[in-house]
C-alpha cells in the first residue's frame, strides 16, 4: 500500500516536472469568450449628476464563457480596455472569481461604467451613438485564471470580446 502511494506522488512529481518543462500554454488552454446569442449587449446614456457633471453610460455586455480543458479552472481577473467604435473608451479590471468545471460553459454580464467627463476623444462617438442607437465595442485586455496544479498562468493580451451594443436612453 506504501509503495502505491510512493509511486502515485512519483508520477505526479515527473508529470508536473513535464510539464513545467513543456510550459503551461501547451497544457493550459485559454477559456474562450463569445458574445451569449439572444443576449444583446447594451448601453444605456445617464444624464448628469454630482458624480458624472456630462453624464456617462452604463455598458453591459453578455458573455459566454467556455472552459476548453479537461480539468476545472477558476477566471480570477480580467484587466484591459474597453473601445467604443474604436475609440478607448474605459480601463476594465474585474476580479471574476468565476468556477468553471471541465468542459463547463456559462454565461455572465460583464458591467462597466463610464463617466463622460473624465474622456477625451469620445465626442464623435457620443454623436453617432445619438444618431444611430447602436455602437461598437471591443474589449481587449489579459485574462488571468487559477488552473490548481497547474498554476496561475495569464492569456493575452488579446481581444476577449467585441460586437454591437444598442443604446437605450
Amino acid at each position: 500500500m506504501r509503495r502505491m502511494g510512493l509511486v502515485g506522488v512519483v508520477a505526479t512529481t515527473l508529470l508536473l516536472t513535464g510539464c513545467a518543462q513543456l510550459g503551461l500554454s501547451a497544457i493550459v488552454q485559454p477559456p474562450r469568450f463569445t458574445t451569449a446569442s439572444g443576449r444583446n449587449a447594451e448601453i444605456r446614456l445617464l444624464g448628469p449628476s454630482a458624480s458624472r457633471p456630462l453624464g456617462g453610460a452604463a455598458i453591459r455586455i453578455w458573455a459566454h464563457v467556455e472552459n476548453p480543458n479537461t480539468f476545472g479552472l477558476n477566471l480570477t481577473r480580467l484587466a484591459g480596455d474597453l473601445f467604443l467604435s474604436d475609440t478607448r473608451a474605459a480601463d476594465v479590471s474585474f476580479p471574476l472569481g468565476l468556477p468553471l468545471t471541465a468542459q463547463q460553459d456559462t454565461i455572465i454580464p460583464i458591467e462597466i461604467a463610464l463617466s463622460f467627463s473624465e474622456l477625451e476623444g469620445l465626442a464623435d462617438v457620443v454623436r453617432r451613438v445619438l444618431s444611430s442607437n447602436q455602437v461598437d465595442y471591443r474589449l481587449d485586455g489579459t485574462l488571468s485564471i487559477d488552473a490548481g496544479a497547474f498554476g496561475e498562468p495569464s492569456f493575452g493580451p488579446q481581444t476577449w470580446l467585441q460586437g454591437r451594443a444598442q443604446v437605450f436612453r
